[in-house]
């Protein structure tokens, strides 16, 4: 298993929390659950990324495994984008035009 230096993923959790934070909330409403109601990254490896969920007030972990594979650092924003969009088709969502 690829693993990736704390710098790193430091790194993609800032960035997810900080600038995508609706966009990790459709990836948890499609694939952990579909009343969640806030989302925060807080881990990412070769195997998926795992967010905070609160539901209802409660908050729980989950991880969403990648679609593809992850090996290095750039291979997790295209496995993030192909999360989202995804997430949109799942949840009926209108596409966005770019990344």
């Amino acid at each position: 298993m690829t693993s990736f230096s704390p710098d790193v993923v430091g790194a993609i959790l800032h960035h997810m929390n900080d600038d995508h934070t609706d966009d990790s909330l459709t990836i948890v409403r499609a694939f952990a659950d579909p009343a969640a109601e806030a989302a925060t990254m807080t881990g990412v490896d070769a195997e998926g990324g795992t967010w905070d969920v609160v539901v209802d007030g409660r908050t729980r972990s989950h991880t969403v495994p990648w679609l593809g594979q992850v090996v290095e650092r750039a291979d997790i924003r295209r496995e993030v984008v192909r999360l989202h969009d995804a997430a949109v088709a799942e949840l009926g969502l209108p596409a966005r035009e770019a990344h």
